[in-house]
């Protein structure tokens, strides 16, 4: 069964749906499909800023993420640096689909940012760098970042996503089913079971 995993690294639960659906994937044998789904655009759409959040939920969010942490065992550190831009980060990871390493490359822009509290990855060098580790000539890997047929991935992916209904990012799709953010993995382990949407939860 065939997953479609709309993403934007600037968005913590992304971090967490990220890691919490690959067993999940292998468990089911279903196929992951990155999608990019550029939230600055998405949120200037919608003229929603993150700081126009309540404040109560603010200062609920940073106690929120360490449990989530804690509760599964992943190393996830609130950066320094919040929010970045990340067009040119989905661009990058567009790009490596050239390789076949884009998910190689995605693990890796979670790591830097969400655990080792490196924000440099919204700029190009910082993603050469990325890249460069993962094997890929820093000059083709620029390129390819660069280039205008990249730039209309994530615009067409974003914009898929949109027509689709999607709203914000992590969101995967089964179908025509839609999965919004970190909590909804008891739906989406069902739904793979069972090959369709479920109604009622399991006792």
């Amino acid at each position: 069964m065939d997953i479609d995993f709309y993403w934007d690294p600037g968005s913590t639960n992304t971090y967490f749906a990220w890691h919490l659906i690959k067993p999940i994937v292998i468990q089911h044998t279903a196929r992951l499909h990155p999608r990019c789904f550029n939230l600055g655009y998405v949120f200037r759409q919608h003229n929603y800023a993150l700081t126009d959040e309540p404040a109560a939920k603010m200062r609920n969010r940073k106690r929120d993420l360490l449990r989530w942490a804690k509760g599964y065992d992943l190393p996830f550190k609130v950066p320094d640096v919040f929010p970045i831009k990340t067009s040119r980060i989905l661009r990058g990871a567009a790009a490596m689909r050239a390789w076949n390493l884009e998910f190689q490359f995605i693990d890796a822009v979670m790591q830097a940012y969400w655990e080792h509290n490196d924000h440099t990855i919204a700029d190009d060098a910082g993603l050469i760098l990325l890249a460069e580790k993962l094997g890929v000539a820093p000059n083709d890997f620029e390129s390819a970042m660069c280039s205008e047929s990249v730039g209309q991935t994530v615009i067409d992916e974003t914009q898929l996503g949109l027509d689709q209904g999607v709203f914000g990012a992590p969101t995967l799709v089964i179908g025509d089913e839609i999965y919004w953010g970190k909590d909804r993995f008891v739906f989406i382990e069902a739904h793979l079971r069972k090959g369709h949407a479920m109604g009622r939860l399991p006792h």
